[in-house]
């Protein structure tokens, strides 16, 4: 016996995939949701820099302006960390970090439409970005 529950997320699925409710489809992924400041229903570079910005804020915990290996707490491996530091010092600073950020967004912008949207962030290269915004 199917549960009214079971019943009830088919008919939303079914009803979502047809269309049925725009809004919903239009808003997108909860990541495009959370960072989508201007409600086009996709991110654009601005918006991931700025969500980029305020986690480097958050991130900085001693307040010295870089981010070391353990504030970036397995957002880079070591490798990535090493390529994104061009002084070598073992940490970045907020726009080292915005450049991370920069190259992975056009990584994840295969046609390079300016924008993301939910397909694009839920790829290999989006992922990758995301883990740079939360």
């Amino acid at each position: 016996m199917i549960s009214r529950r079971t019943v009830l997320l088919l008919t939303l699925a079914i009803a979502s995939a047809s269309g049925a409710f725009p809004a919903l489809a239009r808003s997108g992924a909860g990541p495009v949701r959370t960072l989508d400041t201007d409600n086009d229903g996709t991110v654009d570079l601005a918006e991931a820099k700025k969500a980029a910005s305020a986690v480097f804020d958050r991130l900085d915990r001693d307040h010295d302006g870089t981010l070391d290996k353990r504030e970036l707490a397995g957002r880079l491996s070591a490798k990535e960390l090493d390529a994104a530091d061009p002084d070598h010092d073992g940490t970045l600073t907020k726009n080292e970090y915005l450049a991370v950020v920069e190259r992975r967004f056009n990584a994840a912008n295969p046609d390079s439409d300016v924008t993301l949207d939910a397909k694009e962030l839920s790829s290999a290269a989006g992922k990758a970005l995301l883990r740079l915004l939360r």
